[in-house]
């Protein structure tokens, strides 16, 4: 198997092998390896779907390994994995950080983040194999849902959507009966009461006691952050360094992207900094309470707003102020790829994936 990489190259090597014919109706299936896009993956091949399962790390700290292997397991013809860390930071995270963008005074965009780079790499993967539809694991409820929908449409509007939650009249109980039945491997059968999602850029917690806003939330929500009450006495400094609103380096030493936001999520969250208690409205039209936890995105950009503090003339700091508004507001609302932010001319640095791998499970050439 190919290694990961994190580079900037816009093809991804080597194709799939073996698994029979081509087949016209082919779809590629953004695989998170749980419950609900793992009966899809069987859901859409009694469809008479050709599914190639699509998994990209975004720092989530998963075995992408074994969920590389449970997609061909279960019935992928192919399984890729992508590391999108680099250029999720450098392509999403840092412009969106230079234009101060938090959505509602305080979340810090991490999810709406991801799922545009997700998408479009869908989309890359698709165009290689030739596939006429990608497919998500979203709920109706949900902003993913639309976020998934609108990039594909505007990188690929004759790719088909396909989203197998949307469309089947199960629930989890149901789910989990159908995976047994189809011998489907999933990693635990006892839901939790939360539903979480994590990037490099943050942590959201949501359902559960979390849906009384009047909870407090108790404290096995968190995972990043420590208890206030359990940080150390002393304040710990950090010298975060900028080049063009874009941070360089950390207490006086250059550091990379990926090292920085990694440092400053485990220093951060030492010192029980990063916890978001926010009762969002939600693209839909419907109010969800949301915990995050986003050390180093609390950080970064309070770090950057005093930069501007200190360089910005009035004029020009209040506009920033309108600026920051609606950027966030058309990351949080999928609209990336629209000609506002211009954001399509950078699409031709996505991550290096590994090869695809097929369901025999042999490594495919290049």
């Amino acid at each position: 198997m190919s290694d990961r990489g994190g580079g900037g190259s816009r093809a991804f090597p080597g194709r799939r092998k073996g698994g029979g014919p081509p087949v016209n109706k082919k779809l590629v299936l953004a695989y998170s390896g749980g419950l609900d896009t793992s009966v899809a993956i069987r859901w859409l091949k009694d469809q008479g779907w050709d599914v190639i399962a699509f998994t990209v790390d975004l720092g989530e700290k998963k075995d992408l390994d074994a969920i590389q292997a449970r997609a061909l397991k279960t019935g992928a013809s192919a399984a890729y994995v992508a590391d999108g860390r680099a250029p999720f930071l450098q392509l999403f995270v840092w412009p969106s950080l230079q234009a101060g963008a938090v959505y509602e005074k305080e979340y810090p965009l991490a999810t709406a983040l991801g799922r545009p780079l997700i998408a479009a790499m869908m989309v890359e993967v698709a165009r290689r194999e030739g596939a006429t539809a990608i497919a998500h694991g979203c709920t109706g409820k949900g902003n993913d849902q639309v976020r998934f929908d609108v990039t594909t449409a505007a990188l690929a509007p004759d790719l088909k959507v396909v989203a197998p939650v949307r469309e089947w009249d199960m629930n989890r109980d149901d789910e989990i009966e159908y995976a047994t039945k189809h011998g489907i491997e999933v990693p635990a059968t006892v839901r939790s009461p939360y539903s979480t999602d994590e990037n490099l850029w943050g942590r959201s917690i949501e359902a559960g006691v979390l849906e009384d806003p009047w909870a407090e939330p108790p404290a096995e929500v968190y995972t990043w952050t420590r208890d206030p009450r359990d940080c150390p006495d002393e304040p710990t400094y950090l010298e975060i360094g900028f080049k063009h609103g874009v941070p360089v380096s950390l207490d006086g030493k250059p550091v990379d992207p990926l090292q920085l936001v990694t440092d400053l999520n485990r220093i951060g969250g030492d010192n029980g900094v990063g916890r978001i208690d926010h009762l969002e409205n939600r693209l839909i039209g419907i109010k969800s309470r949301e915990i995050y936890e986003a050390p180093a995105a609390v950080l970064l950009l309070q770090a950057h707003q005093a930069l501007e503090d200190i360089t910005l003339p009035k004029e020009v700091a209040r506009f920033k102020d309108i600026v920051a508004q609606q950027w966030a507001q058309m990351v949080y609302d999928g609209l990336w790829f629209s000609p506002r932010p211009r954001a399509s001319s950078s699409c031709g640095a996505w991550a290096s994936a590994r090869r695809p791998r097929s369901r025999a499970g042999c490594t495919t050439g290049s």
